[in-house]
């Protein structure tokens, strides 16, 4: 089934959902129901008395699929926005609505579907026959303010999962059910990888040994990609003063999710940095540059903070204060190619060395909100079509996303797939024309012109925090060798071999591995239990044999039956696994 036509489904079954809650809950005020990646929701104001749960969805969906069953006509009626208003005069939420859609004097559309009549902009299915009910299913409750804004009525959120067909859907639905058990959260608290604590704040999160482990090995290997395509790591504050972010346009499009910092000493505004980008133009306008200087690339792991709102806080995945494997390449008209085909390299070799799958997003600028963007038309014209070129001259598929665009400059986009086949936004490679002029960034070209330099923003993986998320998703806990926290779990059998254990271990680390010996009085066979429940990747039991230089007998992560091999090639493979996968 074509999109488009899902999306029409999608949005009549919404009108199902608010009919069917309008018939059992009498007095209850609609907001909004707009479709959804895999379905849609509907926002509503229950009567007082009436709280909604999980265990109440059955009962409506079950009334929604009655409803749907009469095969009802939708039917489009246009009104005055007068006649609208009479008509909505017990919905605050249309009523608010249709003032706004009627500032310009426009009619105002209604969607009537048998018992029910809804505001509506349109976009439905002929007859409700058409709404496939075995592909239908109605998800959870959640609680969202009117319009994203926390200083409007909370609403109840009914979310609806719609596809093709019953199996589709069974799939989906697996899918969900393996995306609870890999969980970053909890896995995060039961590996003990980090902690969110109250007193520090939502969404900055506080990483263990163990944790940092993780992600500073994320970080490095994005460390060793750009030193082989050339870029070289700077380091900039966390605070800037206000007009930084006037003159690169961030104050203007970002300043509310931006976090205010106030000086004892001084009346100057101050901003917490959401990018590195104006502060390594300032880095590029320090010196005079000529052509032969470029492209000068920068690197950039400093903290960044966003002003989220707390409802959207998620895990790792959507954090306050988090680090960016950032980049910004200065360079000429001429450069831009060998430039993007470098850094599309490193990110295709990063993604696949992580083993997600992914498709490419060309991301523009949405010309009918121009509004939401820096720069002139011809700028934008000229970057995204050189971008577009760049893409179709590499022979790369891509698929264009209208509105997706950052507010300087279009983007490719890296959407990669974890293993149960999630979407994740990870890497991206942007081209801006806007900043360099926004900022006067001059280069002296070989005929002796000043000439503003391309800015190439690019983030390899992206956020590292970020990613460390996904990746605890994408490998359920389990990480490859060269990420695994504890790489080798070492077991004494009694207490008599725990200094012979630690003394192991102590070769084994002088050697860059990372290892673990649990001396805790318990049993060995709860001791491998827990080596076993914390997914590390392998495990050595040492008694009296280990000890006296027989073979040692290997427990590796996922297999049922142990290896036998001596403790040299044991080290040997250890190592050159660790090797193969870091080697640059």
């Amino acid at each position: 089934m074509d999109a488009q036509k899902l999306d029409a489904i999608r949005h009549s079954a919404a009108h199902m959902l608010a009919a069917a809650v309008f018939e059992l809950y009498p007095g209850t005020k609609l907001a909004i129901g707009p479709t959804i990646e895999n379905g849609f929701y509907y926002d509503f104001k229950f009567p007082e008395g009436v709280t909604l749960s999980e265990n109440d969805l059955p009962k409506i969906e079950e009334t929604m699929k009655k409803i749907a069953k009469g095969n009802h006509v939708f039917k489009r009626r246009e009104v005055s926005a007068a006649e609208a208003k009479k008509f909505e005069k017990d919905q605050p939420f249309k009523l608010e609505l249709i003032k706004e859609f009627s500032k310009d004097g426009q009619n105002i559309t209604l969607y009537e579907s048998g018992p029910f009549t809804d505001l509506c902009r349109g976009g439905h299915v002929d007859n409700t026959s058409e709404i496939p009910l075995d592909g239908l299913k109605l998800h959870k409750v959640a609680g969202a303010y009117w319009r994203g804004d926390e200083k409007n009525p909370m609403l109840t959120r009914i979310y609806g999962l719609l596809f093709s067909n019953r199996k589709e859907l069974a799939v989906y639905l697996n899918m969900l059910e393996e995306a609870k058990k890999r969980d970053h959260r909890r896995l995060g608290k039961e590996l003990g990888l980090f902690v969110i604590s109250d007193l520090v704040g939502s969404g900055m999160p506080l990483y263990t040994p163990k944790g940092a482990t993780v992600r500073s090995s994320i970080i490095n290997y994005s460390r060793a990609l750009n030193k082989r395509i050339g870029f070289q790591e700077v380091h900039t504050p966390n605070i800037n003063k206000a007009e930084l972010f006037k003159v690169s346009g961030h104050y203007d499009k970002y300043k509310d999710d931006m976090l205010e910092v106030k000086s004892h000493y001084s009346d100057e505004v101050y901003y917490l940095k959401p990018m590195n980008c104006p502060q390594h133009t300032q880095i590029y306008a320090a010196e005079k540059r000529s052509y032969k200087d470029l492209p000068l690339r920068l690197a950039d792991f400093a903290n960044l903070y966003r002003d989220e709102r707390p409802g959207e806080l998620s895990g790792l995945t959507r954090l306050r204060c988090f680090s960016q494997d950032d980049g910004h390449c200065f360079c000429r008209d001429d450069q831009i190619e060998e430039e993007f085909n470098n850094v599309l390299m490193a990110i295709k070799e990063a993604v696949g060395t992580y083993g997600l799958s992914y498709w490419i997003r060309l991301s523009l600028r949405d010309p009918k909100q121009k509004e939401k963007y820096l720069g002139e038309d011809n700028t934008w014209e000229k970057a995204e079509s050189t971008l577009r070129k760049l893409l179709k001259e590499n022979a790369i598929t891509f698929q264009e996303a209208v509105g997706e665009a950052a507010f300087y400059g279009p983007k490719m986009d890296i959407m990669a797939k974890d293993s149960i086949g999630r979407e994740w936004q990870i890497s991206t490679i942007q081209l801006d024309l806007n900043m360099p002029q926004r900022f006067c960034l001059t280069y002296v070209d070989k005929d002796g012109e000043e000439k503003h330099p391309v800015m190439i923003h690019r983030a390899l993986v992206g956020s590292p925090e970020r990613f460390m998320g996904i990746l605890i998703e994408h490998y359920a806990g389990a990480f490859p060798l060269w990420l695994a926290p504890v790489q080798v779990q070492l077991v004494p059998v009694s207490a008599k071999h725990i200094d012979g254990a630690l003394a192991l271990g102590k070769e084994l680390d002088s050697l860059d591995v990372r290892v673990a010996t649990d001396t805790a009085d318990e049993t060995v066979g709860k001791k491998i239990r827990n080596a076993v429940s914390q997914k590390i990747p392998y495990i050595v039991v040492v008694g009296d044999k280990e000890l006296g230089g027989e073979d040692w007998m290997i427990r590796i992560r996922g297999q049922e039956e142990q290896v036998k091999m001596s403790k040299n090639d044991f080290i040997d493979k250890v190592i050159n696994e660790i090797k193969d996968r870091l080697r640059v």
